[in-house]
């Protein structure tokens, strides 16, 4: 099964929200779809339910028109939505009753994932009654109840600790495995390495960057490495780097025991490779090693939606449009 979503367009009154989104997932993979609150995540996933509808552009399941009142969806809001008042177990047979299914099998399935997300215990208990983690296992119980072919999940690990992180994890790891389309959504960018194979990053309605997550890593730390000092003064290691190697590389950043550096257009590893070994040597620092500089999801992140940040800036400066 293959969701595709295609150049889709949103405005409510002259604001445009969406400005020509597009991607795809298939299934029994993950897709991470970031961003910063507003930049139009939440818009996406509500016209993929037909909350919303779009504008202008397609939604296709298999080459299809997406229609998704013939598809089932679990979706797990960031905002929970169950009835603190209500037993668990009578709410979530009512909420799969609700997407059609049979008393007798709501009733089979909910029972399954309660057990699944080890708070069985709790089947008959107020939703008030539980912990904020607890609580949090019922609305994911809720959101799979009717067992549905596409899961989208916003922030799906908040208020759990480290315990109940991992039996979710466990849970999000078999559903990919058994074929689901996993769409993720998360801020705790740790979380969207371990699951999605592929990132879509929206900045202000548009698209920044989209992909294999390992080729993106790649073509990142491809001009950039990281260097270490036997002496661990990092203050010295870069004010070296700076002084004596400006000609061949720039310091972009500095980790808790690298200077992370990146080469100059024209410039190539073998020549910073014997220039520091050179320059070093007669500065007497002793470089313990240098490496490619492997970005995580979060540095990327904070790169690229700070270059578009920084450049709407400068363009709202120059009197340029304000997308907002």
């Amino acid at each position: 099964m293959k969701l595709e979503v295609r150049n889709i367009r949103k405005t409510f009154g002259e604001k445009e929200i969406l400005k020509g989104i597009n991607f795809e997932v298939e299934s029994g993979k993950a897709l991470g779809l970031l961003g910063r609150n507003g930049a139009g995540k939440t818009t996406t996933i509500r016209i993929l339910m037909d909350v919303f509808h779009a504008n202008s552009g397609d939604i296709l399941l298999d080459g299809e028109k997406f229609d998704p009142r013939k598809v089932m969806i679990g979706y797990l809001p960031e905002e929970r939505g169950l009835y603190p008042k209500r037993k668990v177990l009578e709410q979530m047979v009512y909420l799969a009753r609700l997407r059609g299914v049979d008393k007798k099998t709501a009733t089979e399935n909910s029972i399954k994932w309660l057990k699944r997300l080890e708070v069985e215990e709790y089947a008959t208990k107020d939703l008030e009654t539980l912990s904020k983690g607890n609580q949090q296992k019922v609305q994911l119980a809720s959101t799979l109840v009717s067992d549905p072919e596409i899961i989208i999940l916003d922030e799906p690990f908040s208020g759990l600790d480290p315990v109940n992180s991992q039996i979710l994890k466990d849970v999000v790891n078999e559903l990919i495995e058994v074929g689901k389309i996993v769409i993720f959504s998360s801020h705790q960018m740790s979380y969207v390495e371990e699951f999605c194979r592929d990132i879509v990053i929206i900045n202000h309605g548009e698209i920044i960057l989209s992909g294999n997550l390992l080729e993106i890593k790649k073509e990142y730390g491809k001009s950039q490495l990281v260097v270490s000092s036997v002496d661990g003064d990092l203050s010295k290691l870069r004010n070296f780097i700076e002084d004596s190697l400006s000609d061949i590389v720039e310091v972009t950043g500095v980790n808790k025991t690298d200077v992370i550096v990146k080469l100059l257009e024209g410039k190539t590893r073998m020549e910073f490779f014997g220039a520091i070994s050179d320059r070093a040597a007669k500065e007497r620092i002793e470089i313990e090693h240098f490496e490619t500089y492997k970005p995580s999801l979060n540095d990327i992140f904070v790169e690229r939606v700070g270059e578009e940040e920084l450049h709407e800036k400068e363009e709202n400066a120059n009197g340029g449009e304000d997308n907002e």
